[in-house]
């Protein structure tokens, strides 16, 4: 499983126009196949910051999602929005690590 986490920092004036693309977005992201989790998380201190954080069964799930007419228009209309440049990580659990390295 891929976790994938995005900051988005937005423009103040933009936070609301986001909001709404993003309540329109998400079952459409939530039904593409591979995609297990969606969810939006905004931070305590800064209203303009929020994080995206999805479950995709795999990299190539991840990747045919990011490589969709849907996504490509989606993300398009999200960066005309940013404050900054967005910031993306896709990590992996570990599983069955040996005792040792947990130390």
């Amino acid at each position: 499983m891929i976790i994938r986490i995005v900051k988005l920092t937005l423009r103040t004036e933009e936070v609301d126009t986001f909001l709404k693309l993003f309540a329109a977005a998400k079952q459409t992201i939530r039904s593409t196949e591979g995609c297990e989790h969606l969810e939006l998380l905004r931070d305590n201190s800064n209203p303009n910051i929020f994080f995206t954080h999805s479950h995709w069964q795999n990299t190539e799930a991840l990747d045919n999602y990011r490589n969709s007419d849907f996504f490509r228009k989606t993300w398009s209309e999200t960066k005309a929005l940013f404050q900054e440049k967005a910031a993306a990580w896709s990590l992996e659990k570990f599983v069955n690590l040996p005792e040792s390295t947990l130390d």
